[in-house]
């Protein structure tokens, strides 16, 4: 069995693999090739914790079994440890056996990630050269090195509450990504003051208000809708949804059972469901259209599903197996 930590991850698997991975992942999930149980969630209210499990099955040439923890105690900050601590278990599909234990906080970051990579890629215009990133929390860094590795971004306006952790934020791009990608990182006061410019944009925060003016929205743009994930939160206005010509989803079910983003418009009557073109697998798969036209408003909505953690932690178990990569335990 093989331990990988974060930093074991990054050597032996880059955003690009990632990206491929999630790719395959929706393909295969909109394919019906797909075995994903619900999530069980076990309360632990002496401790104010909660623990969650999410297994799951891929089928395939390749076939992928695993199962993610993931607690939530959020009285874990006062003791200086994670508060939303996450660990990736992974099988021998042939067998039975477990094969690998993976650091699933920053493995959700990486497939998260990359499933707005695998979107923005398939959707955003290929000439894009703006783009916006509004939330800088723990998924920021993945979600903004996603955008730089579908498209030759010019410039990454960067969007916070916090305008110094925005400015923080910044400089660590910079630091990690200006050589590579020749970009250049900026801090807005506000989104609307460049929602109109940008070809992408990609917000990624628990909200429960637009995060932007979705009537800005210029022709041709593409918006990645990323951190709202329960029925209250709702990151994305309305009326981009409406001035939309695509929107496309990881997973139907998924979205539409926990996306306040797409649930409160459906209930108040702002849009219904024959507004929703399907899934990112489908366009993968050929059996529906992408972006067909230049000028198209395109939207991409995301709430995760283990199919991904599932194909991307086999994946990333292959690739350190071959490169030797990680701790192995017998």
């Amino acid at each position: 069995m093989r331990y990988l930590s974060a930093k074991d991850i990054q050597q032996t698997f880059t955003m690009s693999d990632a990206i491929k991975a999630d790719k395959e992942a929706l393909s295969l999930y909109s394919s019906g090739r797909a075995d994903i149980p619900l999530r069980t969630n076990i309360d632990i209210p002496e401790h104010n914790g909660q623990s969650l499990y999410m297994p799951g099955y891929m089928s395939g040439a390749s076939p992928a079994l695993g199962i993610k923890l993931v607690s939530v105690y959020p009285d874990n900050i006062a003791k200086r440890l994670p508060s939303v601590p996450a660990t990736m278990v992974t099988l021998d599909a042939k067998t039975g056996i477990v094969n690998a234990i993976l650091d699933g906080t920053y493995l959700t970051q990486l497939r998260t990630g990359a499933v707005q990579g695998a979107a923005t890629d398939l959707l955003a215009k290929k000439n894009a050269k703006a783009a916006l990133l509004i939330g800088t929390g723990g998924q920021g860094m993945a979600q903004l090195e996603a955008m730089l590795t579908v498209r030759h971004l010019t410039i990454v306006y960067v969007s916070d509450l916090d305008k110094k952790r925005a400015q923080d934020f910044c400089d660590e791009a910079k630091a990690k990504f200006g050589y590579t990608f020749k970009t250049k990182f900026q801090v807005v006061d506000s989104a609307d003051d460049v929602v109109p410019f940008v070809d992408i944009i990609t917000t990624v925060t628990t909200s429960r208000r637009p995060t932007f003016n979705g009537s800005l929205v210029k022709p041709g743009a593409h918006i990645n809708g990323v951190g709202a994930y329960t029925a209250e939160m709702a990151e994305l206005p309305a009326e981009a949804l409406v001035k939309a010509d695509r929107i496309i989803f990881d997973t139907m079910d998924g979205v539409l059972a926990e996306a306040g983003d797409m649930i409160q418009p459906l209930k108040r009557g702002i849009i219904d469901k024959d507004k929703f073109n399907g899934e990112l697998g489908q366009v993968i798969n050929g059996r529906i259209e992408g972006r067909t036209e230049e000028e198209q408003i395109t939207v991409f909505k995301t709430v995760g599903t283990a199919a991904l953690d599932v194909i991307v932690a086999d994946r990333i178990v292959k690739a350190a197996e071959k490169d030797g990569i990680g701790a192995v335990l017998n």
